[in-house]
């Protein structure tokens, strides 16, 4: 039987597939199994050699900033529908968020960097202390970004505040800061735009819970409509590598109602069912995949175009030497489809966001051990 494992070439940054034998490691660079170990979305399903989808060379670009900002959290495309008008975003952008200083203290990183198609990245937003930007971003069709402020006076948990989200307009600028008594440590988001209305599902480091804010949008800003703990009981507590052990990824599937949340501690996945409209506090959830072999610390969460979904391990819960920063493919249903690395080394996989249009997939994954961002492009063509 052969077994295939991914990893980045480091010389060139271009994905390869080594296959392993009982002799050892060989290349292998066949189109199809390198698509599927580029993409890890399962794109790729039963083609041939005729038609099989081909990717494009990975790209890896530093996510650090000129005032030195370190550890990549959160990860956002900039949507086809988005309103630039005349600010510095375009369509198809990535924007990444920072969440230490140039010191590497966790929750004092104030800058959002623009990754574009090609060329350079630059600023998009720097902040002003005291602020931390989390794992927590997203994006408005009427122009705004949306980001999550989870600071520390000193790096550490012990001092860590509850928070704010911010709204940052198309021109790169502060309007808004929205405080809550159910804000308590945003530590991501998953944001459903509807036009003039938007929902924002955060999770709370401090508290362990998911909540549910719901807006009025217009091109002058955000409105809050209401607040909801829809979800809670999650692990959560300090720890001083990873500043937090807590709920963080969430996908919301409109089409069932319902929001997927990776639970960190929990190092497993849930389903709060009911999410957009629900009364009541539903707990934990339903548990959908809890996989000690392939899950180390369920941290981000984005869904394929397949319907699949894609959680990246922090390492900081059952940890494996020989899957390190892992991102790892599975179905709402609960079965493993497959992993792919971010690093050799543990503790950089981190956030990730996939965008699909009409003849592509991207998956953009933050590696928050190097601080950078790798791109996977796959042509639908």
């Amino acid at each position: 039987m052969r077994i295939y494992e991914c990893f980045s070439h480091r010389e060139t940054d271009v994905p390869l597939l080594r296959q392993r034998s009982r002799t050892g490691w060989s290349k292998t660079l066949t189109a199809v199994t390198l698509l599927v170990c580029a993409t890890g979305i399962g794109l790729a399903q039963h083609h041939d050699g005729d038609d099989a989808f081909l990717p494009s060379p990975v790209r890896s670009v530093s996510t650090v900033p000129s005032n030195g900002d370190a550890n990549p959290y959160g990860v956002a495309f900039v949507g086809d529908n988005f309103q630039a008008g005349s600010g510095p975003l375009k369509r198809g952008d990535i924007l990444v968020s920072n969440f230490n200083n140039s010191m590497t203290l966790q929750g004092t990183g104030t800058t959002i960097v623009r990754v574009p198609k090609s060329g350079s990245t630059t600023v998009f937003f720097q902040g002003k202390k005291p602020l931390g930007l989390s794992t927590a971003l997203g994006t408005l069709q009427y122009g705004f970004v949306v980001v999550g402020n989870a600071p520390t006076a000193d790096g550490t948990a012990a001092t860590a505040g509850p928070g704010s989200l911010l709204v940052i307009n198309n021109q790169g600028k502060l309007i808004q800061t929205f405080t809550s008594a159910e804000i308590q440590g945003p530590w991501d988001m998953a944001l459903v735009d509807g036009g003039d209305r938007a929902t924002a599902f955060i999770t709370n480091d401090l508290t362990g819970t998911v909540v549910r804010l719901k807006f009025k949008v217009s091109f002058s800003g955000l409105t809050l409509l209401s607040t909801k703990t829809i979800a809670s009981g999650y692990i959560h507590r300090g720890d001083p590598v990873t500043l937090f052990v807590a709920p963080t990824g969430l996908v919301y599937d409109d089409r069932r109602d319902v929001l997927y949340v990776a639970s960190t501690g929990d190092n497993a996945v849930f389903a709060v069912w009911d999410a957009a409209d629900r009364h009541t506090d539903g707990g934990l959830g339903t548990i959908i995949y809890q996989d000690n072999v392939h899950l180390h610390g369920a941290l981000g969460l984005a869904m394929a175009p397949n319907g699949h979904l894609l959680v990246t391990n922090n390492d900081g819960i059952n940890p494996d030497a020989n899957q390190p920063s892992e991102i790892v493919e599975f179905t709402t249903d609960g079965r493993f489809v497959k992993e792919i690395p971010v690093d050799p080394a543990q503790g950089g996989s981190f956030g990730l966001a996939v965008r699909t249009t009409e003849d592509k997939a991207i998956l953009a994954a933050v590696d928050d051990n190097t601080a950078t961002l790798t791109i996977w492009t796959l042509n639908s063509e």
